[in-house]
């Protein structure tokens, strides 16, 4: 990332912080549902629950989330991860893998906003985060969003702007960021993304079961 993009991300999330100190009150927002109900098989994928470390959610600041691994029958596999904020008032902003992610070692080499159809939900077309990151010879494919008070936002910067716009006009900032990632099984970067859509697909009714919208 650039000086000048390093500022001007900066000054956003400042300003952010800023107003939503000025405009604080209590919020009372929860998920429609506790994420430790949340379905561990989704279509024909089977997933098993994993937990990061407590010093990691301490950093987070989430208030619910849930991590896991799903395989499909065809033995390819995606890890999922959400993590839901009931406020976002006081400090605890949700995190970008863009700022997360280098630091556990992954390059992104492409970042790139990608218009994926075919979900259940309007609109039926969604544009969605896509980063390829790179670790040695390790390449992972990233698909996420941030899904909060009943949008679906594809921009770190509209993210923070709603999330001003909404504390002002709706007294919400609670907010959901959904990530996707899927390992490249022999080079093949175009196969583990379309499972990342399909799984996005056959997520899609199952996050609006449990995400206030």
């Amino acid at each position: 990332m650039s000086v000048k993009h390093t500022v001007i991300a900066s000054a956003v999330m400042l300003l952010t912080m800023a107003l939503l100190y000025m405009i604080s009150q209590t919020e009372n927002v929860y998920p429609n549902k506790p994420f430790s109900t949340f379905p561990k098989q989704i279509g024909q994928w089977h997933g098993q629950e994993h937990f990061f470390e407590d010093k990691i959610y301490a950093v987070l600041g989430v208030d619910d989330s849930f991590l896991a691994s799903y395989q499909s029958p065809d033995k390819r596999l995606v890890q999922l991860y959400i993590g839901f904020y009931q406020s976002q008032r006081e400090g605890d902003l949700i995190h970008s893998p863009k700022n997360c992610m280098p630091g556990s070692g992954w390059n992104i080499v492409q970042t790139v906003i990608e218009t994926v159809d075919g979900f259940e939900t309007a609109p039926d077309e969604r544009k969605l985060i896509k980063l390829v990151l790179q670790k040695g010879a390790q390449k992972q494919i990233v698909l996420y969003w941030f899904q909060s008070r009943g949008r679906i936002i594809s921009s770190e910067y509209m993210q923070k702007i709603y999330l001003v716009w909404d504390a002002i006009t709706r007294q919400r900032t609670d907010g959901s960021f959904v990530r996707l990632i899927a390992p490249v099984q022999k080079g093949d970067i175009d196969t583990a993304y379309e499972n990342l859509k399909k799984f996005a697909r056959l997520l899609d009714p199952v996050l609006n079961a449990y995400l206030p919208s």
